[in-house]
């Protein structure tokens, strides 16, 4: 759906390169305008003056052939772009461990885990063999834990059907676990110069502002509607470079608040610009409220021996390392019964020694809120094999504990108690 649907046909000004403009009807849609000067329709001349958008008429009229919009950019992202170390490569698997890094992620804060990956495992055969436990560990502190393990799990695919090396073409990444549209599409355009549009939510929002489009870009159907006008835009002979400028121009040109508008090379042609809609496009239905969970933590220690267990359910942190949990319902934490609580897991609380605090943290993450409260409990003697079988509990010297891959909350709990 295109924002000024309705503007009367003959608000449009000529085009000021003297192009002659000739109304023209399109399978009864309302009329649009064929430019003489350069053998192609725009919309009221759009890359000259104020634009016309008409919902009804196809994307390869609303894209029109018209080199402005890709050159602008192309002349804008080498005096603007970042020196990241990614794009000074046409290695695929760095191309790709790059972008399975940026997922969800600023690139301030991936910029680390990616020299910290490419260090670590610095082609596809290291990272596929290594341990899982060691690639989340790896990955701490980055969210979205799923994306780790689906990276290893292409590694270790490449690997083995492909005997380490990428597949070179968008439809054939496609079939790599994990690897969706966007990731085969940044591979394939960045790697092996495949004509082939990137679409994220830099690009998501570039596009709409400048072209006016008021189509919810959080609906799956929008999709195709933004890939098709990106498929038209994108030039033959730069693909790669003008994929890598536009998603630029949106992270640091056009961004989601206070974009520089001043200095925008396409603040004539913008219709959000044009129009003060700039704060109200891209248009992204809200996401449901997150939920809050109310954690309990056993801390279970018997002298330097902590007790904690990996998480196998597919909930949260799924294959990282916690301790004993009890969940609850209520609106605020209730007072747990440490006593029952330690004796259903097989051990005893050593009432000797003095009671420590408790310490509650909060942990926020994209779709949910954790308040979580952590017990210390020392026990009079180890955990039974049949308790620790039972519960799922591994005993770890605190040295063991602090290498194990754990999720955010439990490592700064860690770091608290025992620096």
């Amino acid at each position: 759906m295109y924002a000024g649907q309705n503007l009367p046909v003959q608000n449009v000004s000529p085009c000021p390169v003297g192009c002659s403009l000739k109304k023209s009807g399109h399978k009864g849609s309302p009329l649009f305008w064929f430019c003489n000067t350069f053998s192609t329709i725009h919309l009221g001349c759009h890359f000259f003056f104020k634009p016309l958008y008409i919902k009804s008429l196809p994307l390869s009229v609303l894209a029109p052939a018209h080199p402005y919009f890709a050159q602008a950019l192309l002349e804008w992202y080498p005096r603007h772009r970042r020196d990241l170390p990614w794009r000074h490569t046409r290695n695929p698997y760095a191309i790709w461990l790059s972008e399975v890094i940026l997922q969800q992620t600023r690139v301030k804060q991936g910029l680390p885990y990616y020299l910290d990956f490419i260090t670590t495992y610095p082609t596809v055969h290291d990272l596929a063999a290594a341990p899982e436990d060691e690639v989340l560990r790896h990955w701490q502190g980055l969210g979205y834990y799923s994306r780790a393990r689906n990276m290893h799990h292409t590694a270790q695919q490449v690997v083995r059907e492909y005997a380490g090396v990428f597949p070179d073409t968008y439809n054939e990444l496609l079939k790599l676990r994990g690897v969706g549209q966007y990731t085969a599409a940044a591979i394939a355009s960045f790697a092996f110069g495949e004509k082939v549009a990137v679409l994220d939510g830099n690009v998501y929002r570039v596009l709409s502002r400048v072209f006016g489009i008021t189509s919810d870009i959080a609906a799956p159907a929008t999709r195709k509607e933004f890939q098709a006008l990106a498929d038209t835009l994108i030039p033959a002979a730069a693909p790669d470079e003008f994929n890598q400028a536009i998603m630029e121009f949106g992270a640091i040109q056009c961004t989601p608040v206070k974009p520089d508008c001043l200095f925008c090379p396409l603040q004539s042609q913008c219709y959000a610009f044009q129009h003060g809609m700039v704060q109200e496009l891209p248009v992204k239905s809200k996401a449901k409220a997150s939920r809050t969970r109310y954690f309990h933590y056993l801390v279970l220690r018997h002298d330097d021996t902590l007790y904690l267990k990996k998480r196998g359910a597919k909930d949260i942190w799924q294959g990282l390392y916690d301790f004993a949990l009890t969940e609850t319902e209520a609106a605020e934490l209730p007072a747990l019964d440490l006593a029952a609580a330690v004796t259903a897991l097989g051990g005893t609380i050593d009432t000797s020694r003095a009671e420590e605090p408790v310490l509650a943290l909060r942990h926020v993450l994209s779709h949910q809120k954790v308040e979580a409260r952590f017990h210390p409990v020392q026990l009079t003697q180890p955990l039974p094999a049949a308790a620790l079988a039972a519960s799922g509990l591994a005993p770890f010297t605190l040295e063991q504990a602090h290498d194990l891959p754990k999720p955010v909350l439990i490592a700064n709990y860690i770091d608290k108690s025992w620096k």
